[in-house]
C-alpha cells in the first residue's frame, strides 16, 4: 500500500480538491522562477524587485522565501487530505493576499510608477498582474474547499503526535514570527526602523508579510499536532532558512549586527531550520517504529 493510501485511509480527513493542488503547483512555478531572478540579483548586489528599495537584501528576502517554499508546495499533489497540507497553504494564502495588498497600498513606490529600465518596469507590472490573479484564485480555492463535506463521523485522528517538549519552542517561534510580521505590517514607519538595515515603507511590509505567514505556519503546526499533518511545512522551513542565511552572509557589510534586532533575526532564522530538521528526524523515527510494531 503506498504512503499517501496508508495516511488517508487509517487517518480520515477531509477530501483535498484538485485546486489547491493546481494553486500549490502554479505558485510553486512562479516562485521558483521569480524567487531564483530576486536571489541572484541580490548576490549580484542588484535591488530587483517590484518596487525601488535602497537595500538589495530586502528584495533578495522575498526571493529567498519564494525560493525555499517552492519544492514544498510542489508536493501538496500527493497529500491524500486536506488537513495534511493547511499548514503549508492558509500561509500560502497570507503571502498571495498580502503582497497583492502591499503593492496596491504603496504603488508609487512601484517600479512601474517610478519608471526606469524597460526589463524593470515589465516585472513590476507582471507581478501586480501575476499577484492579483493568484490571490484571487487563493481565495476562490480555498472557498470551494471548505464547502467539500467534513469527513464522518467526526474529525481526522492525529497518527502522530508532537512530543510535549517540542510545543513551547514551537510556541515562541511562532510568535516571533507572527508578531514581527504584524508589527511591519501595522506600523512599517516605527517596526521598519528597528529593521538592522535600511529598507522602504514597502519593503517593511513585504517581509512582514513573509515574517506573518511564518508565524501563521508554525503556530498552525501546534496547532495540528500531527507530524503527519505538518510534513509539507517541514519541507519548506529548513530551505527558506539556509537560503536567507546565504543572503545575510553576502550582504552581511549591509546589516547592523551588533543590534538586537539582528540577533533575534539570527534566533528566529535558526529556529525555522531547528523545526524543519527536528521535524524529520521525529517523523523517519515514528516511522520506523511504526513500521516495527
Amino acid at each position: 500500500m503506498s504512503e499517501r493510501t496508508d495516511r488517508t485511509t487509517t487517518g480520515g480527513g477531509r477530501e483535498l480538491t484538485a485546486g489547491i493542488v493546481m494553486l500549490s503547483t502554479a505558485v510553486a512555478l512562479v516562485s521558483i522562477a521569480v524567487g531564483a531572478l530576486l536571489v541572484v540579483a541580490a548576490v549580484a548586489g542588484h535591488a530587483a524587485g517590484p518596487w525601488t528599495s535602497p537595500s538589495a537584501l530586502s528584495p533578495g528576502l522575498l526571493g529567498a522565501a519564494m525560493l525555499g517554499t517552492a519544492p514544498a508546495l510542489l508536493t501538496v499533489g500527493r497529500a491524500g487530505t486536506w488537513e495534511e497540507v493547511r499548514t503549508l497553504v492558509w500561509p500560502l494564502a497570507v503571502v498571495l493576499v498580502g503582497l497583492f495588498t502591499v503593492s496596491l497600498v504603496n504603488g508609487g513606490e512601484l517600479r512601474v510608477a517610478t519608471g526606469g529600465p524597460i526589463l524593470v518596469v515589465m516585472f513590476s507590472l507582471g507581478w501586480v498582474a501575476t499577484l492579483a490573479l493568484l490571490a484571487l484564485g487563493a481565495v476562490v480555492c480555498l472557498a470551494l474547499q471548505y464547502r467539500m463535506p467534513a469527513p464522518a463521523p467526526g474529525p481526522a485522528e492525529r497518527t502522530a503526535p508532537l512530543p510535549g517538549w517540542t510545543k513551547p519552542p514551537l510556541a515562541l517561534l511562532g510568535a516571533g514570527w507572527f508578531g514581527i510580521g504584524a508589527g511591519l505590517l501595522a506600523a512599517p514607519g516605527f517596526w521598519g526602523a528597528l529593521v538592522p538595515w535600511q529598507v522602504s515603507r514597502a519593503d517593511a511590509q513585504g517581509l512582514g508579510v513573509w515574517a506573518l505567514a511564518l508565524g501563521v505556519g508554525v503556530l498552525g503546526s501546534l496547532a495540528e499536532d500531527d507530524l503527519a499533518r505538518i510534513r509539507p511545512a517541514l519541507l519548506a522551513v529548513p530551505v527558506v532558512s539556509l537560503v536567507v542565511a546565504v543572503l545575510l552572509v553576502v550582504h552581511g557589510g549591509d546589516v547592523d549586527w551588533s543590534s538586537g534586532a539582528a540577533l533575534c533575526l539570527i534566533g528566529l532564522v535558526a529556529g525555522l531550520f531547528a523545526t524543519g530538521v527536528s521535524g524529520q528526524l521525529l517523523w523517519l523515527r515514528h516511522r520506523a517504529a511504526a513500521a516495527a510494531a
